[in-house]
């Protein structure tokens, strides 16, 4: 049972929860299982009914619905793709918002927009149920690691009420403030910076290689000066030209890019380069890359420069 203790006059919560997850993609197996290893009552939903199956093995109960899932759930969770998948379990037929009881929280783990973010804010608050934005920084592997970085929003009670479930999670907890779209903002602002990163990256590299200088050397170069996981693992991606599986489809990149466009339009923020990303990653889906990791935009720069696919 989920309970609280009073630390230097700080609620402190802490035991096992009943959590809903919904969305089992490439993130949010890896979530769910470190949650059952943490000893919470878990039941899955995901479209693709075999996934959930899987997470029922490993001690999850598997639900038909969203609705199902969360009638009764302390915490429901969405790690989705986007808005739309969003959307579609917690406002359509047997969506979580009317399942959800009173004081029941709704985290929402996905990169979702601003506009999206607000609205359920609004619908959980007219229902009586608390609603904390958490998108998440890192790769599967992280996920399956529990070294993903959480970025969190909301009502400070309500935040500090998730602490388990983070701890279950994750290494680490950035409060942003006490909107939980200023969590959204935040996540799309740091994805905008790797998609930046990849782009320039993906220059930098095409012009090592004209000029005959071993890739993996300039990666060696990048990590003496960075000394940056992102910089390790995509410079790695890039240098090799493996981007496949894909850990982030460079579709959902696409997606992050105009979540960064839509976001800096509403706060009245030019986003240059964001502009130019949209384009690349756009000429990426054309030459068919949509489907390989988001390093792949970085082809785009070594086929404008004469460099033959790989």
């Amino acid at each position: 049972m989920a309970g609280m203790d009073v630390v230097g006059g700080k609620a402190v919560y802490h035991g096992v929860m009943t959590i809903a997850f919904l969305g089992l993609g490439n993130m949010g197996e890896p979530i769910a299982r470190n949650l059952l290893r943490a000893g919470h009552t878990l039941r899955v939903f995901n479209r693709t009914a075999s996934k959930g199956a899987a997470l029922g093995q490993a001690g999850a109960t598997p639900a038909s619905s969203p609705a199902e899932a969360a009638r009764g759930a302390d915490v429901v969770m969405t790690m989705l793709a986007n808005d739309d998948a969003v959307r579609e379990v917690a406002f359509g037929d047997r969506g979580l918002l009317d399942a959800l009881g009173k004081g029941a929280i709704h985290i929402s783990v996905s990169t979702i927009s601003v506009a999206l973010s607000k609205e359920l804010a609004r619908a959980h608050s007219e229902r009586g149920q608390a609603f904390v934005a958490a998108p998440v920084l890192g790769r599967p592997d992280a996920a399956a690691e529990k070294r993903l970085w959480i970025i969190a929003g909301g009502a400070a009670e309500a935040v500090e009420r998730c602490r388990p479930v983070f701890d279950a999670i994750g290494r680490g907890v950035t409060v942003v403030g006490a909107e939980p779209w200023q969590a959204n903002v935040t996540k799309i602002a740091a994805n905008f910076m790797i998609a930046s990163m990849l782009e320039s990256m993906g220059e930098a590299m095409a012009l090592v290689r004209k000029s005959a200088i071993d890739p993996h050397t300039f990666v060696e170069v990048l990590n003496g000066i960075f000394d940056s996981p992102v910089y390790a693992t995509y410079g790695r991606l890039i240098a090799d030209r493996a981007f496949e599986p894909a850990g982030f489809r460079l579709t959902l990149g696409l997606k992050d890019v105009g979540l960064a466009l839509a976001a800096g339009q509403d706060a009245h923020v030019p986003l240059p380069i964001a502009s130019v990303l949209r384009d690349q990653f756009l000429t990426a889906m054309a030459a068919g890359l949509q489907n390989a990791d988001w390093a792949a935009v970085s082809e785009v720069a070594a086929r404008n420069a004469g460099l033959e696919p790989k």
